[in-house]
């Protein structure tokens, strides 16, 4: 089968075009041909020797975002069977989705949404279950619209994460949605995506958020460059706040400063449930699903917004250099070998 993959970790120049034999699922997995990926930022990091990767023998075969249909099962699969059209994320200690057929366990994957197509779908996954666990998971935020529900400061609401995130909050909380963006053309994006209010990180953010909401904000998830946003965002914060983060922030922060206000820190990592196998590993698969009913009845669309074309070598490594600019707009997919 065709694949795009590396021998060891270095630049966008180690991605090539190979082959590699077709794999067998094992009992809980689900064998996946793949119509459509899309690349994030922790592709490239991988990639770039920021996390497990082959230094030699074998290649990695790097992606965590696909859509595509199943051809076979595990003997021990009960959710699936072949040809039901999919979309997942997967698990980060597995071998990667660019590739033409892909093994992944199937309590990670949900039915693709029916209403938009393989490369839509792709965009989705690793970002709608971050943003969905950092909401509803990390920060406990409920669902639904109780007036007085409280706000959210996205930082970063232009990316992946906060495209999603943007539109979970507005369409399924009562939470005055706040993000960030320092361009034209990512404000327009954020104000798409729903939210109420657009202010610019460049600029001092806590006298921005306070224009709007005197009191501060109760939430923010910090999607990018937290250091150097994070006394700017202690200062926009009501007491008794929540922080969750994604990044491994480029500095150490002084979490002591979250004190006086008694604010609260919590991590998101999607790839934990994966990662240790948790009893509640199936929950990614649920949230999956209600995303698909959600996109499906047009309450959340597809945060898809630059298509480059087949799944090759090429193409991927243009999309690595895009996550890695930290300018991108939502998500980059490619679709068809």
């Amino acid at each position: 089968m065709k694949a795009i993959g590396y021998h060891s970790t270095g630049s966008v120049d180690v991605l090539q075009d190979i082959e590699l034999p077709k794999p067998a699922p094992g009992p809980h997995d689900l064998l996946v041909e793949i119509r459509a990926i899309s690349v994030n930022p922790v592709d490239a990091k991988i990639r770039a020797g920021g996390g497990p990767g082959s230094q030699g023998g074998t290649a990695k075969i790097p992606g965590w975002d696909a859509a595509g249909v199943v051809v076979a099962v595990g003997t021990e699969v009960k959710l699936f069977t072949p040809g039901d059209e999919v979309y997942y994320a997967g698990a980060l200690n597995r071998s990667g989705c660019d590739c033409e057929f892909h093994l992944v366990d199937e309590r990670l994957v949900g039915r693709k949404p029916t209403n938009i197509d393989f490369a839509n779908a792709a965009a989705l996954p690793l970002t709608t279950i971050t943003a969905w666990e950092m909401l509803f998971d990390r920060l406990k935020i409920s669902i639904g619209k109780p007036a007085g529900a409280g706000s959210i400061l996205i930082i970063g609401g232009a990316g992946g994460v906060g495209s999603i995130a943007t539109q979970l909050a507005r369409r399924l909380t009562g939470l005055t949605v706040i993000a960030t963006a320092s361009r034209p053309e990512t404000q327009s994006w954020c104000r798409d995506m729903g939210a109420h209010h657009v202010i610019d990180h460049r600029q001092p953010i806590a006298a921005q958020v306070k224009a709007i909401i005197p009191g501060g904000v109760d939430y923010v998830l910090a999607l990018t460059r937290t250091e150097s946003h994070f006394d700017q965002i202690i200062e926009a914060f009501a007491p008794q706040g929540a922080l969750a983060l994604i990044e491994s922030p480029a500095t150490l922060l002084d979490i002591n400063k979250l004190k006086p206000k008694s604010i609260s820190l919590h991590w998101e990592f999607m790839f934990t449930r994966s990662l240790f196998q948790t009893a509640d590993m199936g929950e990614q698969g649920k949230i999956l699903n209600k995303v698909a009913s959600l996109v499906d009845a047009g309450v959340i669309r597809s945060t898809m917004n630059v298509n480059l074309g087949s799944i090759n070598s090429a193409n991927i490594k243009r999309a690595h250099v895009m996550a890695e600019s930290g300018t991108a707009i939502g998500k980059v997919v490619l679709a068809g070998f």
